[in-house]
C-alpha cells in the first residue's frame, strides 16, 4: 500500500481536471467550483476510498474517478453548508468562504454543479464496463454507496436535523443521529465503495464497515472538541461557532472530559474493527491514531 500522502497526491493531481469545460458564459461557474476544490483539505475521504480498494487488491486507476467524484460531493456540502442560511461562515480552511468571493447565488449554484458533476463522473465510468457484468455491478454498487450517503437517509439527513434542532436542548441520541449522518454517512462510503471496486469478501467488508462507522463518528467527536479548544490559526475558522449557534455537539452535550473519553473509545474500537481482518492493516489503525490527535 501507499502513504497517505501518496494517495492524496494522486487526488490532488486529477481533482480539478474532473470539472468539466463550459460555456464562456458559465466561466465563474467554473471558477467558483475549483475556487473551493482548490483551497486544499485533509482529503480523507477519497484518500479512504483509493486505500481500501489498494488494500483489497483492486485498481486504484478505477477507483479514481470515484474518490474525486466523493471529494466534489464533500466540497459542494462545505460550500452549502458555510452559506448565512446554514452555517454562516467567513473561512474555510483558512481562505475566504466561496459565498464570500463569488456571492451567495453563485455559491449555491456552484455546489449544485459539484453535486451534478460527482455523478457525471460515476455514470461515465459505469459506461465503460457495460460488456463486463462483474465490474458493472460493483462500481454500480460503489456509485450508489456515495450517493446514498449523500441523500436523505445520510449526510442531507443529519443537515437537516442539525439545522431544525438548532437552540434546542440537545440529547447524544440526537447528536448521534446528526453525526452518523451529517459527517459519517459520507466516512463510512469510501470504504464500501472502494472495497466494492476491489470485489472484497462479504467478511472483510463487515469488519471495514464497522471501523468506518467508528472513525466516522470519532472524527466528528474530534471536531467537536476542536470546537471549543483548537487553535483558530490551525483550524482555519473561527472555534466557538457551534455553541454560539447553539448547534449540537458532543463537548457541549457531554461535557469535554466524556468527549475525550469518547473519541478514545472510538478510536479503540476502531482499530480492533480493522485487526480483525489480519495483521497488513496499519495504515488504517495508523489513520485512526492519527485523527484521534489531530489539530486541524
Amino acid at each position: 500500500m501507499l502513504s497517505y500522502d501518496e494517495y492524496k497526491a494522486m487526488i490532488e493531481n486529477k481533482l480539478v481536471s474532473f470539472i468539466p469545460e463550459v460555456h464562456p458564459y458559465a466561466a465563474t461557474l467554473r471558477e467558483s467550483m475549483a475556487y473551493s476544490l482548490e483551497v486544499g483539505g485533509k482529503r480523507l475521504r477519497p484518500v479512504l476510498l483509493l486505500a481500501c480498494c489498494d488494500y483489497a487488491g483492486g485498481s486504484i486507476e478505477e477507483a479514481l474517478p470515484y474518490a474525486c467524484a466523493l471529494e466534489f460531493i464533500h466540497t459542494y456540502s462545505l460550500i452549502h453548508d458555510d452559506l448565512p442560511a446554514m452555517d454562516n461562515d467567513d473561512l474555510r480552511r483558512g481562505h475566504p468562504t466561496n459565498h464570500k468571493v463569488y456571492g451567495e447565488g453563485m455559491a449555491i449554484l456552484a455546489g449544485d454543479g459539484l453535486l451534478n458533476t460527482a455523478c457525471e463522473i460515476m455514470s461515465a465510468q459505469l459506461q465503460s464496463y457495460f460488456s463486463d457484468h462483474d465490474k458493472l455491478v460493483a462500481h454500480a454498487k460503489a456509485g450508489y454507496d456515495i450517493i446514498r450517503s449523500a441523500g436523505v437517509n445520510g449526510m442531507i439527513g443529519g443537515q437537516c436535523a442539525d439545522v431544525e434542532n438548532e437552540t434546542k436542548e440537545a440529547t447524544k441520541e440526537l447528536v448521534d443521529y446528526i453525526e452518523a449522518n451529517k459527517t459519517g454517512a459520507l466516512i463510512a462510503a469510501p470504504v464500501l465503495a472502494g472495497l466494492h471496486i476491489a470485489g472484497a469478501d462479504d467478511e472483510t467488508i463487515s469488519h471495514f464497515e464497522e471501523y468506518a462507522r467508528k472513525l466516522g463518528q470519532a472524527f466528528q467527536v474530534s471536531d467537536d472538541i476542536l470546537d471549543v479548544e483548537g487553535d483558530e490559526a490551525l483550524i482555519g475558522k473561527r472555534i466557538g461557532k457551534d455553541l454560539e449557534a447553539g448547534k449540537c455537539n458532543y463537548a457541549y452535550v457531554l461535557g469535554l472530559d466524556e468527549a475525550k473519553e469518547m473519541l478514545h473509545s472510538l478510536t479503540e474500537g476502531a482499530k480492533a474493527a480493522v485487526r480483525m481482518c489480519g495483521e497488513d492493516t496499519e495504515f488504517f489503525t495508523q489513520l485512526a491514531d492519527r485523527l484521534e490527535i489531530r489539530k486541524a
